[in-house]
C-alpha cells in the first residue's frame, strides 16, 4: 500500500509500518492532479480580472462557482471560475475572488450581475454553494482545502488521482 503525505511518499512493510520512499521512486508512472485556488483579491476591482481570465480560457472553462456565506455578521459571496486541468501537467487553477462581494439577495451589486452575465455569455451554468466563512479555518490554504473537498465530493472538479 502506498500513501501519499505532504509530498513525501511511504509504502508499507511486512508488519505495516510505514517506509519512506525516495519521491523519484515513489512517482514511477504515477500521475497527481494538482488543484488549486489562485486568489485574485476580495472582488473590488479583481472581479475584472476574473472575468478577462474566464474568456481568455473559454475553451478550458470547468464551471463558475458562487460561495455564500456569512462573515462578520455580513452575508457575502466569493466567485470562483475553475479550468480544466492541463495536458501535459495535470493543474487545475480554481481562480477566486474571496468573500469581498455583498450577497445580491440583500444588497444587489453590480460586480455580481457582471459575474453572471459572463457566464451566461459563455453559455456556463453557475453552481451554488452554502459554505463556512474563511474566519473559521487557521489559514486561508486550510480554507481552500475545504472547498476543494466540496467541490470533489459533490463531483464538481475531479477526485484525487
Amino acid at each position: 500500500m502506498r500513501v501519499h503525505f505532504r509530498k513525501v511518499f511511504f509504502d508499507c512493510n511486512s508488519r505495516g509500518w510505514p517506509v519512506k520512499l525516495r519521491v523519484d521512486d515513489a512517482c514511477k508512472g504515477e500521475r497527481f492532479m494538482i488543484q488549486r485556488f489562485i486568489e485574485l483579491g476580495e472582488g473590488y476591482s479583481d472581479i475584472y480580472e476574473l472575468i478577462a481570465l474566464a474568456k481568455a480560457n473559454r475553451h478550458r472553462l470547468s464551471g463558475f462557482f458562487v460561495f455564500h456565506t456569512v462573515k462578520k455578521g455580513q452575508a457575502v459571496v466569493s466567485l470562483a471560475v475553475v479550468l480544466h486541468p492541463t495536458d501535459p501537467g495535470d493543474f487545475q487553477p480554481l481562480y477566486i475572488c474571496r468573500e469581498g462581494i455583498p450577497d445580491p439577495s440583500v444588497k444587489p451589486n453590480k460586480r455580481y450581475e457582471l459575474f453572471m452575465e459572463t457566464a451566461k455569455e459563455l453559455g456556463m451554468d453557475v453552481i451554488h454553494l452554502d459554505v463556512k466563512p474563511s474566519t473559521m479555518f487557521a489559514e486561508p490554504d486550510l480554507y481552500y482545502q475545504h472547498l476543494i473537498g466540496i467541490m470533489r465530493m459533490n463531483r464538481f472538479i475531479p477526485p484525487l488521482q
